[in-house]
């Protein structure tokens, strides 16, 4: 069930889950197909009533940690950290770190895994009461390959 918040709009879940393949549609690599790693649900912590008029559809806030995609060099310095112990001390290697950046969810698409499409998700209520996301395309059920 949708949690309801002061606003009174439900909140929506994520179409788009840990292990779908999904296609990159805008950006700089867009049309490169990748793995989604996790996903992010950016909260409001300080200042909600501000970011409440921001944001303006119900999956806004929400991110994909694609492998391989939106790529963000990051230069290191060593560190000297504690250890567990003082006469071992933890050095923390130095250098260029190369990591996966979050993409928006509105900037991802989902490739449907029978037809091998880019795809709208539709829902749909099986006989035992179990809803499933199908793809828009061919019909038929997207399963997560975690």
């Amino acid at each position: 069930m949708a949690r309801v918040y002061e606003h009174g709009r439900p909140t929506r879940v994520p179409e788009i889950r840990k292990g779908d393949l999904v296609v990159v549609i805008t950006g700089k690599d867009a049309g490169k197909r990748g793995k989604v790693e996790r996903v992010i649900r950016r909260t409001a912590s300080r200042g909600a009533l501000r970011v409440a008029f921001r944001r303006t559809t119900p999956t806004s806030g929400i991110a994909v940690v694609v492998e391989g995609l939106n790529i963000a060099r990051r230069h290191t310095k060593a560190r000297q950290s504690s250890g567990r112990t003082d006469r071992m001390p933890k050095v923390q290697q130095g250098g260029i770190l190369d990591i996966a950046m979050p993409l928006d969810v509105s900037k991802v698409m989902l490739v449907c895994p029978k037809c091998d499409k880019p795809t709208r998700i539709g829902h749909t209520t099986l006989d035992d009461g179990h809803r499933v996301r199908v793809c828009a395309h061919c019909g038929q059920a997207v399963e997560v390959t975690v």
